[in-house]
């Protein structure tokens, strides 16, 4: 692509991507937009199940129990640690939905001919949108800290959070790295290969609100089943991203094998709160595809 002489066409398995002479102009910036905005609307409707879930990660307690604790704390810290997942996870979306779309017309400017294999185009721009989003892993620091009851005392917000870990240094933002980038690339690169395969198995859809609702159910199926194949990654972040601040730092296998230990040797118990998370999942999901694809016809 890059010379006037390549001529535009839809690379097959991804309907949603135009290559073009011209890769970084026209609607660039809509799937930044789109991405921000099917987001923003997702964290509002979502956060009370998602400190729920947290708290079974943390301690390997039941739903019950989970929403005891946040009943017991009362309504003021209910929503406690909101900003930052509304501050990373709307940019996070932004960049998912928006570098992915840069990466393949990157791709499809620098090696034509690999690009030209649509299943290597879509892996590789996933897991390097993947990649970038883990640039706001301080934001998932943070709120990990903030939702944890022990922590409720020492950290005030998210700029008081933000600012006592800076004396400890940039690294110490990046605690649970290694489990992000494991997560997000991965999972990146399932989400694009499913999503039009999901969505076209679904009868034909003439109907405004037929497209919301298939956009709605292939988005929550596929969500769904992502989250809970990397839940044990997620849990093992949590435990990384919760020591100490200041404390030393420990790998992803040792925080693994912690996990381990502190739930007796059970996976049932590892994978305790999976449920909540697969419904949380099902519902956030659903509500960013068919918010980023209601966005992306009014923009």
């Amino acid at each position: 692509m890059g010379n006037s002489n390549y001529d535009p066409k839809v690379i097959p398995g991804d309907s949603t991507s135009l290559v073009t002479s011209k890769p970084f102009e026209c609607d660039d910036s809509r799937e930044f937009i789109c991405g921000y905005g099917a987001a923003f609307i997702n964290i509002c409707l979502t956060f009370p199940i998602n400190k729920v879930m947290f708290r079974q990660m943390m301690y390997g307690v039941k739903t019950n129990s989970a929403f005891l604790q946040l009943r017991k704390e009362g309504i003021y810290h209910l929503y406690r640690g909101l900003l930052p997942p509304l501050m990373s996870k709307t940019l996070s979306v932004s960049l998912m939905f928006g570098t992915y779309h840069q990466y393949q017309k990157m791709l499809d400017t620098l090696f034509p001919h690999i690009a030209a294999y649509s299943a290597i185009r879509l892996t590789v721009a996933a897991l390097l949108a993947g990649c970038t989003e883990a640039v706001l892993t301080p934001f998932e620091r943070v709120q990990t800290l903030l939702q944890d009851p022990k922590y409720n005392h020492q950290f005030n917000n998210t700029f008081h959070t933000f600012k006592e870990i800076r004396r400890f240094g940039i690294k110490e933002y990046y605690r649970g790295l290694a489990p992000i980038l494991l997560r997000n690339g991965p999972s990146n690169v399932l989400f694009f290969s499913l999503r039009d395969q999901v969505m076209d198995t679904f009868p034909p859809r003439n109907k405004w609100w037929s497209e919301l609702v298939v956009n709605f159910a292939s988005g929550a199926c596929i969500g769904a089943l992502i989250s809970t194949v990397f839940y044990p990654v997620n849990v093992i972040k949590t435990k990384m991203q919760t020591n100490l601040v200041g404390s030393n730092f420990i790998s992803m296998s040792k925080a693994a094998k912690l996990v381990y230990i502190e739930r007796q040797g059970s996976i049932r118990a590892i994978f305790y709160g999976v449920h909540l998370n697969y419904a949380r999942s099902f519902l956030s999901w659903g509500i960013i595809n068919a918010s980023y694809e209601m966005l992306r016809k009014f923009l």
